[in-house]
C-alpha cells in the first residue's frame, strides 16, 4: 500500500489523469461524455485506521508503506496528522495520543485505533488491544469518552465492549433532502461522504421517472442507495449477505420513514437463483417476488465485480445501474452487458484522491427497449 500524499496544487492534474485513463479504457463501448465528480482534495475520508506504535515511553500513529523497489519489504511511516482524513479525525488524533501517553490503563498493549466520523462531527473510536479488557479499562474508557466527546468501543481477543453505542448517524444533504444513515463500527460504509452525496444525486437523476416500475438492488450494504432511490420507484427490494448491514439498512429505512422498500438477507447468487425459480425456502417466500415488476436493477459489487452468470441475469432488465469500485472488473463485465445494453450515462467519482483508484457509475439501457 502507498500512503496518499496530499498536494492541493496538483489536484486538478491528478483528476484530469483519471479522466483520461477512464475515457480511454472504456472508449470501445461508445459511452456518452464522461461525467466527472471531484472530491474535496483533503480531509475527505470519514473513517481511518492506524497502528499504534510504541517506542519506549513514546507512542504514535503509524501506517505501513510497501517499498516499490522491494515489494516484500514494508516501511513504517509515522503519522502525527493525516490530511486525507476528516478534520474531526485530525482534531482527535493528537488529543487521543496525549491521553494515551499519560494513561497506562488505556495505552498498555494497545496496537490499533479506528476512527469513524460524520460530516456533523460525531465520532466513534475503537481501541484494539493484545490483552483482556477489565473494569479498570472500562472506567478509564468512560472518562475518555466524556473528555473527547466521542463514543468508545474496546476490542481484544473474543471481547467487544461497547460503552454507549456501536454506530454514528450520518446526515447527507442530497437535492434538498436530508437522508439519515446509521453507520456501524467495523461494517462497510462509503468513506468519502461528499463523493457519496454526489453518487446518490447521480443515481437519483439517472433513475428519475421510474415510479411505474420496481427496483431490485444487489449488494445494498446499509441501504445507502436504497434510502435515496426509494421515491423514484413504486417498490424497492434490496438484498445483502451481511447480517450487520441488513440490520442497519432496516434501521435506515425506518429512520427515513420509507415504506415502499424491503431488505432481505441473501447473497446475490442466491437471489438470482430465487428470481429464476431455482431457489425456495422461507426467506424467498417472505420476499413475495410475484408482487414485483422489476424494471431496473442496481448493483454495487465488491472489487471482484460480477461473475458471468450474474451478468447474464442483469441482461434481462430494461435498465442497469452499475456502481463500480474497480474499473478493470467493470470493463470485463461490460464485455458481456454491452451485447444487450448500451451505455446511456457514464460517471467518474473521485472517491480516493491521490491514489489510482476510481469509482465509476454506469447506466445501461436495453438496446431493444
Amino acid at each position: 500500500m502507498s500512503i496518499p500524499v496530499v498536494d492541493l496544487a496538483r489536484y486538478d492534474q491528478q483528476l484530469a489523469a483519471k479522466r483520461e485513463r477512464i475515457t480511454q479504457q472504456f472508449q470501445r463501448f461508445a459511452p456518452p461524455a464522461l461525467e466527472v465528480f471531484p472530491s474535496p482534495p483533503s480531509h475527505y475520508r470519514q473513517r481511518c485506521e492506524f497502528r499504534l506504535w510504541h517506542e519506549g515511553d513514546d507512542l504514535y500513529y503509524a501506517m505501513f508503506e510497501v517499498d516499490r523497489d522491494d515489494p516484500k519489504h514494508k516501511r513504517l511511516i509515522r503519522l502525527d496528522d493525516y490530511p486525507v482524513a476528516s478534520r474531526r479525525i485530525n482534531e482527535l488524533m493528537p488529543r487521543l495520543r496525549e491521553v494515551l501517553l499519560e494513561n497506562d490503563v488505556l495505552r498498555r498493549r494497545l496496537f490499533q485505533v479506528e476512527f469513524l466520523t460524520t460530516l456533523s462531527g460525531e465520532a466513534l473510536v475503537t481501541l484494539i488491544y493484545h490483552r483482556p479488557l477489565d473494569g479498570a479499562w472500562e472506567e478509564a474508557a468512560r472518562w475518555l469518552q466524556q473528555h473527547l466527546d466521542i463514543f468508545v468501543i474496546g476490542r481484544s481477543r473474543k471481547q467487544r465492549l461497547v460503552l454507549e453505542r456501536d454506530h454514528v448517524w450520518e446526515r447527507l444533504e442530497v437535492e434538498g433532502r436530508t437522508f439519515h444513515y446509521q453507520q456501524v463500527e467495523n461494517s462497510f460504509t462509503q468513506p468519502n461522504a461528499e463523493i457519496n452525496r454526489a453518487m446518490l444525486a447521480w443515481a437519483r437523476d439517472v433513475t428519475r421517472g421510474s415510479q411505474a416500475g420496481d427496483l431490485v438492488e444487489l449488494y445494498c450494504g446499509n441501504g445507502n442507495f436504497t434510502v435515496a432511490l426509494a421515491e423514484n420507484f413504486r417498490h424497492v427490494l434490496a438484498t445483502e449477505i451481511s447480517r450487520t448491514s441488513v440490520a442497519s439498512a432496516q434501521q435506515n429505512l425506518a429512520a427515513n420513514a420509507i415504506g415502499n422498500a424491503a431488505v432481505g438477507r441473501m447473497s446475490a447468487e442466491e437471489f438470482s437463483a430465487a428470481l429464476k425459480g431455482e431457489k425456495g425456502g422461507r426467506r424467498v417466500t417472505e420476499m413475495a417476488l410475484e408482487a414485483y415488476d422489476f424494471s431496473t436493477i442496481l448493483v454495487d459489487p465488491p472489487r471482484a465485480g460480477l461473475d458471468e452468470a450474474s451478468c447474464r441475469q442483469l441482461s434481462e432488465y430494461s435498465r442497469v445501474v452499475y456502481i463500480s469500485c474497480n474499473p478493470d472488473t467493470l470493463e470485463r463485465n461490460l464485455e458481456t452487458l454491452s451485447r444487450t445494453h448500451r451505455v446511456a450515462r457514464f460517471a467518474l467519482f473521485d472517491q480516493f484522491p491521490w491514489t489510482h483508484h476510481c469509482e465509476c457509475g454506469v447506466l445501461l439501457e436495453r438496446k431493444d427497449a
